[in-house]
């Protein structure tokens, strides 16, 4: 008799379990673990970053900075001031303009004012007893009493030459002139006198900075009738200042040489200040493509440093990697894990880098006087490149560690 026994079909296999997708936040956590874990490393790791993006930010944030100063000088004092000066003969000898020159100007029609100075022959020194070839680069001009209304200057202290006191020794500073003198200010009833041509001048103002008339600055302005009895001026003037309609500015340049001078126009030079103004301006910021070049470098170095930093990381924490592999982490989450370390380490010396770039940007600025201006892309894009450098740092660590087997890692 057979007996039948039920054999039972053998157990299947049980499928694997399929791997965690790790969220955004387990990823940042993931990656702050070894920043938490070795904070000075972290901090000088991104302290190359961090000298790359401020030199960054102050780069474009600076020239932006002087740029948008440059635009409201010119506002406030106008792009429609032209100058003439004397230019020189067919012979070579110094040309000079007629003495008639303001009145002529002033018949053009879209002229809304004129003044001029003239070049006096002598020099301005604190005292009698200082060497007369000792002019601490100043000169001396004889000016109109309209001249500072057409520049439209400022007086910093005391006041400007008037039909009155310009018939008087008495003398006006440019506001260089004035500090290279040692006079700050003008007290009513101080009666601080300068050394000029042989006499001794009243000093009666200081003026303000004129960055279209850097000339004055650097002068001492007498009475255009004192200048002719005491000190020997001829009365032409040295340097013709005109105003013109917004609209009409090259109208009037292309007139106003031979309007001053209608024989020899060519010996007449004019020029519209606010041009060379923009033009030292442009000079000055000449190195910012250097300075933006050694700031890339920096960043570059940075970026070196993070990948040396990632890749010690990975040597130092095998067996972290190799625990994570044998409790079921893909090489996938492995990579992101130190992927996201070199992100954030680079972002945080990005971010510190951007404080340090406005910080600079805006002493400087307030050193300068002027009103501190940061391109948003600039912002933004600094933390940008800073995470972008932080990818490409860590792209080969983060490989070099996905690639750890298991038994490898723990052996």
């Amino acid at each position: 008799m057979t007996t039948l026994v039920a054999v039972a079909p053998p157990p299947s296999a049980e499928p694997l379990p399929k791997p965690r997708r790790l969220g955004p936040r387990d990823v940042l956590r993931l990656g702050g673990h070894g920043m938490r874990t070795r904070p000075l490393r972290a901090v000088l790791s991104a302290l190359g970053i961090a000298i790359g993006i401020a030199a960054m930010i102050s780069v474009v944030s600076i020239p932006a900075s002087s740029a948008a100063a440059l635009r409201a000088e010119i506002a406030a004092l106008g792009p429609n001031l032209l100058t003439a000066a004397p230019g020189q003969t067919f012979g070579g000898d110094n040309a000079e303009l007629p003495e008639a020159s303001v009145a002529m100007v002033r018949r053009i029609g879209p002229v809304t004012g004129t003044s001029a100075i003239g070049t006096v022959d002598a020099s301005v020194r604190r005292s009698d007893r200082i060497a007369a070839r000792e002019t601490g680069g100043l000169a001396v001009y004889a000016a109109r009493p309209d001249l500072l209304a057409t520049l439209r200057g400022t007086v910093h202290s005391g006041r400007f030459l008037d039909e009155v006191t310009e018939r008087f020794p008495t003398v006006v500073l440019g506001a260089e002139a004035a500090t290279r003198l040692g006079i700050d200010r003008v007290a009513a009833g101080a009666g601080r006198q300068v050394w000029i041509g042989g006499q001794w001048f009243t000093v009666i103002g200081i003026l303000d900075k004129m960055p279209l008339a850097p000339e004055i600055e650097r002068a001492a302005l007498v009475g255009w009738t004192v200048a002719k009895e005491k000190l020997g001026f001829t009365g032409h003037p040295g340097q013709l200042y005109v105003r013109a309609e917004d609209d009409q500015v090259e109208a009037v340049r292309g007139v106003l040489a031979r309007t001053i001078n209608p024989e020899q126009p060519n010996e007449v030079r004019v020029a519209l200040p606010s041009e060379a103004l923009a033009a030292q301006r442009l000079a000055e910021s000449s190195y910012n493509a250097l300075f933006l070049a050694l700031g890339g470098v920096a960043l570059l170095v940075g970026g070196v440093g993070v990948a040396n930093t990632m890749v010690i990381a990975v040597l130092e924490r095998r067996r972290e990697i190799g625990l994570r592999r044998a409790l079921g982490a893909t090489r996938r989450q492995v990579r992101g894990q130190f992927l996201a370390e070199s992100v954030l380490l680079s972002s945080l010396g990005g971010l510190v880098g951007v404080l340090v770039g406005v910080g600079v940007t805006a002493g400087y600025a307030l050193h300068k006087g002027w009103s501190a201006v940061f391109p948003p892309a600039a912002l933004i894009g600094g933390v940008g490149v800073a995470a972008l450098v932080g990818a490409l740092a860590g792209a080969y660590p983060a490989m070099r560690a996905a690639r750890l087997a298991p038994t490898e890692a723990l052996a």
